[in-house]
């Protein structure tokens, strides 16, 4: 089976790489997606963001780690996971077409199109990872497949439990996207939250939300805060 790289075609930008640790790779049927913990200048188009290999390692790991965890724990809010290589750091899953980003069209208009009810399907999975003590921050719409009108969650590679240690947002940095970037650190000063000192992973949870605030509409992210806000245990 030919597996190719696997890009969103973002209007006005064109294809951009859908994830900025790994290099995604996508069958030509469309029926399985790998996540491929390599550091492949070609997809990356030499805007390569991790680049240490012990950090890499770490990351799979904990796409390894948080995944299996929600296959054990709510399977039915991942895609199946059809293989794990772990000489390649390959991870296959069963998908039905592109991502539900790619789907809309990469634009939030066209949400509803392709799922009518995603926000309810999208806060019930992070009612789910805040009932298991997780705080998932990888939120972007790219991180959710479409299997039979049911949204699935991808990308634990920035997920974090409840009993890790704090983290500083400048451990993190290289997996957020420049783009992205320009709208963390505005929120980061309105929130009073550090570059350099560990943070509550609370506190980064609700950072993280308003950072995508672009990406969702407002009512969501509030709904989105608010199951944290419920739930949280400090």
């Amino acid at each position: 089976m030919k597996y190719n790289y696997y890009y969103n075609n973002v209007p006005g930008k064109g294809l951009c790489r859908n994830n900025l640790i790994y290099t995604s790779l996508m069958n030509e049927e469309q029926t399985e997606f790998v996540q491929w913990y390599h550091n492949d200048t070609e997809y990356h188009k030499g805007q390569n963001q991790v680049v240490d290999p012990k950090l890499m390692d770490q990351k799979w790991e904990r796409e390894l780690i948080f995944l299996q965890f929600m296959e054990v724990e709510a399977p039915n809010m991942i895609p199946k996971i059809m293989d794990i290589d772990t000489k390649q750091r390959k991870i296959k899953l069963a998908v039905q077409g592109p991502d539900f980003w790619e789907q809309a069209k990469c634009s939030v208009n066209g949400f509803e199109k392709v799922c009518p009810n995603w926000a309810d399907q999208m806060l019930d999975i992070i009612s789910k990872h805040a009932e298991l003590g997780l705080y998932k921050f990888s939120l972007h719409p790219s991180s959710y497949f479409v299997e039979n009108g049911m949204l699935k969650s991808i990308n634990y590679f920035f997920c974090y439990s409840e009993e890790e240690n704090q983290i500083a947002v400048k451990d993190v940095l290289s997996h957020v996207s420049e783009d992205r970037q320009k709208k963390l650190f505005p929120a980061m000063a309105n929130m009073g939250i550090s570059f350099e000192q560990p943070e509550e992973f609370f506190n980064l949870q609700m950072l993280c939300f308003e950072s995508f605030r672009d990406d969702y509409p407002s009512e969501f992210i509030e709904e989105a805060k608010a199951i944290y806000v419920r739930d949280s245990r400090i």
